[in-house]
């Protein structure tokens, strides 16, 4: 059984997508949160898991932070830290405490627009197609070895919003599958590349209708 610990700041709904999958060989450990009016804070606790919370705002520095949530993270022994939504640039020393064992997901086919807007700065672009990407972490922001991508079409009528509607139902079909995939040791990293042991009839792209 793998230990996992989902890191949120507002509802969470990819944590959601990730605990109702009930990955076989996956226990969520505790959803943790660095804003105490989280919203996914009271739909995890309902289902039985533990939560908790650490105001960001309550610390001296970045550092700090990083220190008091590292500490708490590790209090449930985590195989796996998942970040769902978890508003926060990391410090280095944190993405190093968990290399190779802390999962992000980015809304854009990275390496393209990481950081901020960036179902805004895809259709800005011209682009046909966008989507999400599942990583592991590294200290350099949105920019870690790619575990899974899903694939969307853009519409010639579509708005940030309705790319984003689009975009966060294939995140919720591609975090489960990546976290599945870690749990069973199907995930493999050399270097920048993650193959996913068993060959590719899973597909690490999923392209929905």
């Amino acid at each position: 059984m793998k230990n996992i610990v989902i890191l949120i700041s507002g509802r969470g709904s990819n944590m959601q997508a990730i605990v109702e999958a009930q990955l076989p060989g996956a226990r969520i450990a505790a959803v943790i949160a660095n804003r105490p009016d989280a919203a996914g804070l009271a739909w995890a606790a309902e289902r039985g898991i533990a939560t908790a919370a650490l105001d960001h705002k309550a610390f001296a520095s970045r550092e700090d932070f990083d220190a008091a949530l590292a500490a708490q993270i590790d209090a449930f022994a985590p195989d796996l830290v998942v970040l769902a939504g978890f508003m926060r640039i990391l410090t280095p020393g944190f993405t190093q405490h968990y290399a190779g064992r802390m999962f992000n997901i980015h809304p854009s086919l990275l390496p393209a627009f990481p950081g901020l807007h960036t179902h805004q700065r895809a259709l800005d672009a011209g682009c046909r197609l966008a989507g999400a990407t599942v990583h592991f972490v590294t200290a350099e922001l949105d920019h870690g070895p790619i575990v899974a991508q899903g694939v969307v079409a853009v519409a010639d009528d579509d708005t940030a919003d309705s790319l984003a509607a689009k975009v966060l139902r294939v995140e919720h079909q591609i975090y489960p599958q990546a976290v599945r995939w870690f749990v069973e040791g199907r995930l493999t990293l050399a270097g920048q590349r993650v193959q996913v042991d068993g060959g590719s009839a899973d597909g690490a792209l999923v392209c929905p209708r």
